[in-house]
C-alpha cells in the first residue's frame, strides 16, 4: 500500500539523489490497462508538487499503450528536469520502451525487459474479431503488413505487383486503417529518433538501433534483456547494486500485490459462495512522495443471474454492474 511504499520511495530518492515518480499500468488478466493520454493531468499534478529538480527517476512498469501519449509524457517530465532516468523493475514494453528511449539513463534489473516499438493501429474501422463480443476489433500491426508485402514479393516474384498486394489487403482491412498504419510506421521512427537525442549515439549505431526496435526484431513480442540492451543496442543501461536492487524489488512486490498482477480476474471465483459482491479493483498507479497516490480503479457489483439462451433454456450468468471507472486520488502526500 502507498503509506508503506512512500518510505521506500524516500529511500530510493536518497540513494539516487533524485525525485521519484512511479507509473504502473497493470497487466492483470481481464483488467489490463495501458499508457494513455488520460494520465497527462495526473502527471502534471505530481510534477507540480515535485517542482523542478536536477534529477527525476521514473519508476516504470507497463506492457505499452499509446505512442503519442508516451511521447508527450516524456516531454512533460523533461520540462521539470535536465536529467531523466527510467527504472525498469520488470517490464517496460512497446510504448514503455519508447518512454525509456527518452531517458539519459535506464536502470534495469536482471529480470527487466524492453521490447520493440513497432506500433499497432486500433480504430473502429479495424477488422472485427470473428465470433467475439460485439465491436471487438483486431489490432493491425504495421510490421505485419510490411512482412506480408515482403512475403508476397519474395514468394511470387515478378508474377504479382504491389498494386495486387494492396488490393488484396484492402479487401480485408479498411483502406483508412492501412493508411493510418503506414503513417504510424514513419511516425514511430521519428519519435524514437527525437527521444534518443538525449543520449549519445553515433549516426550508424543510431540507425541500427532504430531499425531493430522499429522492424528488425521480427516480432512485437520479442523481449530485450539488460545485456542485449547494453551490449548489442548500445543503450545507456545501468545495473543496480544489491542495495538498489532490493529497494526496486520491494517496491515492485508491494505494487504487484496490491494490483494482484499475477491473479487473473475471474468473477466466477469471486462469486463462488455469494450471490452478489461489491468490488473496488485498483488497475494502475501514479505515485510520488510529494504528490501522493492516484489510482485507476474499477468499481461495481457482480451479481449471479440466469439468462435464457437461444433455445429458451435458463443458464447461469454473471452480471457486472460497473458504476465507476477512472482515476482518483487515494492518498495525499
Amino acid at each position: 500500500m502507498y503509506p508503506q511504499r512512500k518510505h521506500l520511495y524516500i529511500k530510493l530518492e536518497e540513494m539516487r539523489k533524485s525525485k521519484v515518480l512511479v507509473y504502473v499500468t497493470g497487466d492483470r488478466q481481464q483488467l489490463e490497462t495501458k499508457i494513455g493520454a488520460d494520465v497527462f493531468d495526473i502527471f502534471t499534478h505530481h510534477l507540480d508538487q515535485i517542482y523542478k529538480h536536477e534529477r527525476i527517476s521514473l519508476y516504470l512498469y507497463t506492457r505499452g499503450g499509446d505512442t503519442l501519449a508516451a511521447w508527450s509524457l516524456v516531454n512533460l517530465i523533461r520540462q521539470f528536469t535536465d536529467f531523466l532516468e527510467v527504472i525498469v523493475p520488470s517490464k517496460a514494453l512497446s510504448a514503455g520502451t519508447l518512454m525509456s528511449l527518452g531517458a539519459n539513463s535506464i536502470i534495469m534489473t536482471k529480470q527487466a525487459t524492453l521490447g520493440p516499438i513497432d506500433p499497432s493501429v486500433n480504430t473502429p474501422l479495424n477488422p472485427q474479431v470473428p465470433d467475439a463480443i460485439p465491436n471487438a476489433r483486431i489490432p493491425v500491426s504495421v510490421e505485419d503488413l510490411n512482412a506480408f508485402t515482403e512475403y508476397c514479393q519474395q514468394t511470387l516474384g515478378q508474377h504479382a505487383s504491389e498494386k495486387e498486394f494492396i488490393l488484396l489487403l484492402s479487401e480485408k482491412i479498411h483502406p483508412l486503417v492501412l493508411g493510418k498504419a503506414y503513417r504510424a510506421r514513419s511516425q514511430i521512427r521519428m519519435l524514437a529518433k527525437r527521444l534518443l537525442s538525449n543520449q549519445s549515439h553515433a549516426p550508424d549505431k543510431l540507425d541500427n538501433l532504430l531499425s531493430f526496435l522499429c522492424s528488425e526484431s521480427g516480432s512485437h513480442d520479442y523481449t530485450i534483456n539488460r545485456r542485449e540492451a547494453h551490449d548489442e543496442l548500445g543503450l545507456p543501461i545501468e545495473k543496480p547494486d544489491d542495495a538498489l536492487y532490493r529497494i526496486i524489488k520491494e517496491i515492485y512486490d508491494d505494487i504487484a500485490g496490491e494490483l494482484e498482477l499475477s491473479t487473473p480476474f475471474q468473477p466466477n471465483n469471486i462469486l463462488a459462495k455469494q450471490n452478489a459482491v461489491e468490488y473496488n479493483l485498483p488497475r494502475a498507479l501514479v505515485e510520488s512522495v510529494d504528490g501522493g497516490s492516484h489510482c485507476f480503479c474499477s468499481k461495481g457489483i457482480l451479481t449471479k443471474t440466469q439468462l435464457k439462451n437461444d433455445s429458451g433454456i435458463l443458464q447461469n450468468a454473471i452480471y457486472d454492474n460497473r458504476v465507476f471507472e477512472g482515476w482518483e486520488q487515494q492518498n495525499e502526500h
